[in-house]
């Protein structure tokens, strides 16, 4: 598990490789994140959008850019956290992926980044 703090808000992310399948005549390595985001800070606040690089061992990225998480746009109050699993597809059996969260503080209106750490996506197969 990997883990960073932003201005209160702490971003956890665990991995787990789920299988290889075919598609359009070409192998894919499957993987899933579950992401938890802990407000440790003194405001409520509010993702609104995320940003997504997702890199293969093949000097592939995908960039992806949208509202929420998994249609949702969660509040968060301080002390508690949400946690949502989401997953992707890459052409080799090794990748990373990083990113960062759009979110409003409420006590102040003003909009944040909030940094997700870099983070391995592996097949066990491929590690020595």
């Amino acid at each position: 598990m990997v883990s960073q703090i932003t201005r209160g808000i702490k971003i956890s992310v665990l991995t787990s490789f789920e299988g290889t399948y075919f598609k359009n005549y070409k192998i894919h390595f499957a993987f899933t994140y579950h992401v938890t985001i802990e407000n440790q800070s003194k405001d409520s606040v509010q993702l609104t959008t995320r940003h997504w690089e997702i890199y293969d061992a093949l000097n592939n990225v995908e960039v992806v850019d949208g509202e929420g998480v998994i249609g949702k746009k969660p509040v968060i109050k301080p002390g508690e956290s949400y946690t949502y699993s989401s997953g992707c597809l890459l052409s080799s059996p090794i990748g990373a992926m990083k990113g960062y969260f759009n979110m409003v503080n409420f006590t102040s209106t003003r909009s944040f980044r909030v940094i997700i750490p870099t983070f391995k996506l592996s097949a066990p197969f491929a590690i020595n």
